[in-house]
């Protein structure tokens, strides 16, 4: 972003000044480690003859003896150094850690940082880059202040993206921002490679993202990919990086011995039987004889260490008319989860800009995706979960099994097979997508410098084939597929926008005004199609198709589409006096095909208050800048169905001829939906203290949704029907403080953190008091005045000890509870326990996150550390609550190790028997466990190695980098990953340590 912004500042300055007696001036621009800089603006002060330095931070401009030069680039303090009859003026730029006149990207445009009025924050490409990740979102984990990014392990998978909480019923509407790449509109960023990018700005409040409308409801991140720059030879980087991942917090399961004393104590004759007919099958442990000889980790079998690299070549520069960045990239990453799952994503991208005179510029981004992911056989870890430890993988003494001999549980007098090798090594999930994304432009310049003309057309074609290849086998009577399968999913979706921008922006002594006014249409179709075959050749992948199925179930065939198409017209005011006083506000209007009711308006108004540009300031030294912002708008979601019905059906009884004849009645309701608006009221300040070294952005916000889509029952033909009826409101404070200092010349240090905190809560249900969600047997419940899904269960008050306290209690006589059962708490204290004494018992929203960013350079090394966490927020633990319907499984070894087995071992855990209780398996706390994590999320050193000549040789600008990523992470939850995405852990892919060695280098 520097040197784009500083690459426009030149157009200002392209033009010569009339010769007199003109010198030419030579010299190198460093900053203050002696680095070159390339792409500083040299320029004569009162002109608009400039130039700007090259790759090794050179310069030439010719001016007169006593003219005065100045040197600008982005991020650094400008300076001006007059001439004074030299030839030769070196400059070393010294940072500006305000960064307040950096110029960052809005939406439809750009403002200074100084001069915003609303909550956003930017994250440039040298910061992204320092995590080895597939996806850039997953890069900015940590770094923004209220920005919750849910990561998976699985190659290839998106994370789930929250900004300040979600104001849409779960499953009603989308909860992720939306994503802007050069202008274009996407709902994801999968396709996009880390290295490509320059810049990210996340807007975070309505004023900034109230200019998009009816997608901006969960917030706006704008990414601008990396282009030419004037004047610059061709510089060709290479960017790349190669490593490993190891799965990390492996949930420990119970043993081999630890399973058999489980089973043991459970009181059941079938769980004594197994383990007597898994010592017949496999012999007795020479350890401890009462043990069979079979102690399987059946999650240390089915992972693996997996290799991560990613490559990309570019090649950039421009001439005085013509800037041009072209590259190509690839990625791949193996899953830990070993089995056919992994992704890889080759990229082709170019950006061309050409000014043909001073007052007509066009220019155009392509970019070409082709992407492979295999995706993991979704249900492997909850089946290693269950697997029993007392059997092998293989079983040669199965000699039934094929096309390999499988161990079954079966033959130990298990129900089920209990192996997840199986579906694992015989079921491919292969989805192949391809994209072409394009936007082209033409940019008049109407009045030079105040008015000016853009029009841009974009287009967004993405086609996805999904296979999903099953092949037969037989382990054992019930553990077997008997026929070989194919399905294929075939969706192609092409998206086409059409912008019109007109700009002016001018001053008048003190007062600064810019207008914008637009419009947009855009144009969105999708199709569908998906088939199955049975039976086909499945020795070679050659002839894994439909066609050559024996069977093509007619009732197995889907297809479907949607077209729609919008207008949109908007408009946006920012005016300034003298710096000082700021005023900010947009319109726009939203027309879609989509809803019934076709037009909706956003409109957001924004002020701000630079208080350290007033006079009575000027005494407080210790306050370099000092402003007070304060917005509100609106913003709306249109990633919600258009109608929802519901239909009921009566049994009627009349007579026809004399006789009685039943038959049945069906009466239909639909209501129709419209897009969700959210109104949000941001305050906020932007302060830099003590010599600029220290940066602080404070935010407190409040979002409702006032017209959230929700179910509500239908009084007259009973069910329930969706409505924009619900409010829901999100509120929290953010905060982020940077500090940057030298210690010496040569030694520099940053430290960096923001907190953020959230409150989400269910403000109206449409005179409901709640609305239940989840299963029956694990109950959530939305409620006026707590959070969206609560966890809603009984709260456990301890485990009963020994008779005499079960004796003494009628509530544990009543039931017929022993001693290792659970007591619960008699929240009515009516002497009985039953629904009514069910409680909230916590959220999946995290109440408190929190990053830490930390960086020292020396001389040419540089160190970071980033640090990440979240508290407050609970997860169901569903695996363990599977123990409902499959209670001959394996446990974890923290429920075996501190199970109740005698008076005073537990107060926490039920005993063995007590597991296998309906009593125990109620939804209750004993499920719900703290989701808190803290998190070293990324560790990097690197040695930069600037351009010189070695023994003849010219040796390249190079940077060769170690990245730890995720090296430690530290929770209580009894699983593999704290990051749950809506707080219910039923398989959750483990999430790796990456470690990466990398190179950088500039030819």
């Amino acid at each position: 972003m520097r040197l784009l912004l500083s690459n426009l500042i030149l157009l200002l300055f392209s033009m010569s000044v009339f010769a007199q007696s003109n010198t030419n001036i030579t010299g190198i621009v460093t900053d203050q480690s002696g680095i070159p800089l390339i792409g500083v603006t040299v320029f004569v002060k009162g002109t608009t003859s400039g130039t700007v330095t090259d790759i090794d931070g050179n310069y030439t401009i010719a001016t007169l003896s006593d003219a005065t030069l100045v040197y600008s680039f982005i991020g650094m303090e400008t300076q001006e150094i007059p001439v004074n009859n030299r030839n030769n003026i070196n400059v070393t730029l010294i940072d500006s850690t305000t960064g307040l006149d950096e110029v960052i990207v809005v939406g439809y445009g750009t403002q200074t940082v100084k001069d915003l009025t609303s909550s956003i924050t930017t994250v440039k490409a040298e910061e992204l880059m320092k995590t080895p990740s597939g996806n850039v979102m997953q890069s900015l984990q940590g770094k923004v202040a209220g920005l919750q990014v849910i990561s998976s392990g699985a190659p290839g998978e998106s994370p789930t993206i929250r900004l300040r909480g979600i104001g849409s019923y779960p499953g009603h509407g989308n909860e992720g921002p939306l994503f802007v790449v050069d202008g274009v509109f996407y709902d994801n960023i999968d396709f996009l490679n880390t290295a490509d990018v320059e810049s990210t700005s996340v807007l975070k409040d309505a004023s900034a993202a109230a200019i998009y409308g009816v997608r901006a409801a969960n917030g706006v991140v704008l990414i601008e990919t990396k282009s030419g720059k004037r004047n610059q030879k061709a510089q060709i980087n290479y960017n790349g990086y190669y490593g490993y991942q190891v799965a990390q917090n492996v949930l420990k399961m119970a043993n081999a011995e630890q399973y058999t004393t489980m089973a043991m104590e459970s009181g059941s004759a079938a769980d004594e039987q197994y383990i007597l007919n898994a010592m017949q099958r496999y012999g007795r442990s020479r350890v401890n004889p009462n043990v069979p000889n079979v102690n399987t980790d059946w999650y240390d079998e089915i992972m693996r260490t997996a290799a991560i690299q990613n490559h990309s070549l570019s090649v950039s520069g421009g001439n005085e008319n013509t800037t041009y960045s072209i590259g190509t990239s690839f990625f791949t990453q193996e899953g830990v989860l070993n089995m056919k799952n992994e992704y890889e994503r080759f990229n082709l991208r170019s950006k061309i800009d050409y000014q043909a005179n001073e007052w007509f510029t066009i220019g155009g981004n392509v970019i070409l995706s082709n992407a492979t992911k295999y995706a993991p056989e979704s249900a492997a870890w909850n089946v290693a979960y269950f697997a029993v430890p007392i059997m092998p993988v293989y079983d040669e003494l199965n000699t039934a099994a094929s096309p390999t001999r499988y161990a079954s549980a079966e033959d130990l007098g298990y129900r089920g097979g209990k192996n997840p090798f199986p579906t694992m090594d015989l079921s491919e999930n292969r989805i192949r997508t391809k994209k072409v994304l394009a936007n082209f432009y033409a940019k008049l310049d109407l009045i030079p410098k105040k008015l000016s003309f853009k029009t841009t057309y974009s287009q967004n074609f993405t086609s996805q084939e999904e296979r999903f290849v099953d092949l037969a086998y037989f382990v054992s009577t019930n553990f077997k597929r008997t026929d070989d399968s194919v399905q294929k999913t075939s969706q192609t979706t092409t998206n086409q926008t059409w912008d019109n921008i007109l700009t002016y922006t001018d001053s008048f002594g003190n007062h600064n005004l810019t207008l914008m006014a637009g419009s947009s249409y855009r144009d969105e179709t999708w199709n569908y199609l998906s088939a199955t075959g049975l039976n086909f050749p499945s020795g070679l992948e050659e002839n894994w198709y439909i066609s050559q199925s024996d069977s093509k179930p007619t009732e197995s065939v889907n297809d479907g589409g949607n077209k729609q198409h919008g207008m949109s017209y908007f408009g946006r005011m920012s005016y300034n006096f003298n710096r000082k006083y700021l005023l900010y506000g947009t319109m726009r209007a939203d027309g879609s095909s989509k809803y019934q009711e076709k037009w909706g308006y956003f409109p957001t108004i924004g002020a701000g208050w630079v208080i350290s540009e007033e006079n009575f300031m000027t005494d407080v030294e210790f306050v370099d800048f000092l402003k007070f912002r304060a917005s509100w708008g609106k913003l709306g979601n249109n990633k919600i169905a258009a109608s929802d019905g519901a239909n009921s059906t009566t049994v009627v009884t009349t007579a026809i001829d004399d006789a009685l004849v039943s038959g049945t009645t069906t009466s239909s309701t639909y209501s129709s939906l419209k897009w969700e608006v959210t109104e949000e009221t941001n305050f906020g300040v932007t302060t830099t203290l003590l010599a600029n070294r220290l940066s602080v952005d404070a935010d407190y916000y409040i979002r409702d949704t006032k017209n959230a889509v929700i179910n509500v029952t239908n009084p007259l033909v009973g069910g329930t029907v969706r409505k924009n009826v619900g409010e829901i409101r999100n509120s929290g404070f953010e905060l982020a403080l940077n500090w940057n200092d030298n210690i010496t010349k040569d030694l520099k240090y940053s430290i960096g953190a923001n907190v953020s905190t959230l409150k989400n809560e269910v403000r109206d249900l449409f005179g409901q008091p709640y609305i239940d969600g989840g299963q029956a047997e694990f109950r959530q419940r939305s409620i006026v005045g707590e959070p969206l899904l609560a966890f809603f269960g009984r709260e456990v008050a301890g485990v009963y000890q020994n008779e005499a306290e079960i004796a003494a209690d009628p509530v544990a006589v009543e039931n017929g509870l022993a001693p290792g059962d659970f007591k619960y708490k008699d929240q009515n204290d009516d002497g009985v326990i039953d629904d009514d004494d069910r409680v909230v018992l916590g959220s999946y929203f995290p109440k408190f996150m929190y990053g830490v960013n930390l960086g020292i350079t020396y001389k040419n090394w540089d160190f970071t550390m980033n640090i990440l966490g979240q508290t407050g927020n609970k997860i169901l633990n569903r695996k363990r609550g599977e123990l409902i319907w499959t209670n001959d499984g394996n446990m974890d070894a923290d429920l075996a190790k501190n199970r109740w087995h005698g008076e005073g071992t537990s107060n926490k855990y039920p005993s063995s028997a007590g597991l296998r209780k309906g009593w125990n398996q109620k939804m209750s706390d004993y499920f719900v466990e703290d989701g808190s994590y803290f998190r070293i999320q990324n560790i990097q050193i690197a040695y930069n190695i600037r351009q010189k000549v070695m023994f003849g040789v010219k040796v390249p600008e190079s940077r060769i980098s170690f990245t730890a990523d995720r090296p430690l992470t530290v929770f209580s939850y009894n699983g593999f990953n704290p990051e749950v995405e809506n707080g219910i852990d039923t398989q959750t892919y483990p999430i790796p340590a990456v470690y990466t060695l990398g190179l950088n280098v500039n030819f």
